[in-house]
C-alpha cells in the first residue's frame, strides 16, 4: 500500500525539516554564541559533498554554480537580519522576528523551484542540487556572522 507518492513526500520532508530548524533555532539562541558554533556547522554539512562521487547525482557543473549562487541570493535575508549583543560577559545571537518569515519564505521558494525542475532530474540529482543550494546559504550567512562575531567582540575589547 502506497501512503505517500514520492512528490508527496519531497514536499513534506523539507516541511519537517523547516519545522526543526525553526525549533533548534529557537533552542540555540538561548545558549551563548562563539567563534567554533559558528563555523562548525558548514564543515559538518561540507560532508555531504561525498555524495557526487555516486554517478547517480551526476549534473552538469553549470547547474552546481547556479544553485549555489542562487543559495547566496537567499542567504542575504539572513545575513540582514542576523545581529549579535552581549548579554554579561557572553554573545548571543539576537533573536529577529523576521528569521522565522524569511525560513518560510525561503521554503516556498524552494518548493517553487523544486515543483519546476521536478519533472528535469532524477530525485538524486534534484537533492544534489539542493544541498547545494542550501550549502549556499549557509556558508555565506555563517561567513558574515563570523565577521560580525568577531567585530563584536573586538569592539568590546577596546572599550
Amino acid at each position: 500500500m502506497h501512503i505517500l507518492s514520492s512528490s508527496a513526500l519531497g514536499m513534506l520532508i523539507p516541511l519537517l525539516m523547516a519545522t526543526a530548524v525553526m525549533f533548534l533555532r529557537l533552542k540555540a539562541q538561548k545558549k551563548p554564541i562563539s567563534a567554533r558554533r559558528i563555523i562548525l556547522p558548514p564543515l559538518f554539512m561540507s560532508t555531504g559533498f561525498a555524495m557526487f562521487h555516486f554517478p547517480e547525482t551526476a549534473t552538469p557543473f553549470v547547474y552546481h554554480l547556479i544553485a549555489f549562487f542562487a543559495g547566496m541570493v537567499l542567504s542575504i535575508p539572513l545575513i540582514v537580519t542576523s545581529r549579535f549583543e552581549f548579554v554579561g560577559q557572553e554573545v548571543y545571537l539576537k533573536r529577529s522576528r523576521a528569521f522565522f518569515l524569511i525560513l518560510l519564505g525561503v521554503l516556498v521558494v524552494r518548493t517553487l523551484i523544486k515543483l519546476w525542475v521536478n519533472d528535469s532530474f532524477t530525485v538524486m540529482q534534484t537533492g544534489g542540487l539542493f544541498f547545494v543550494l542550501a550549502y549556499g546559504m549557509i556558508l555565506p550567512w555563517r561567513l558574515a556572522m563570523l565577521y560580525m562575531y568577531r567585530q563584536l567582540v573586538k569592539k568590546a575589547a577596546r572599550t
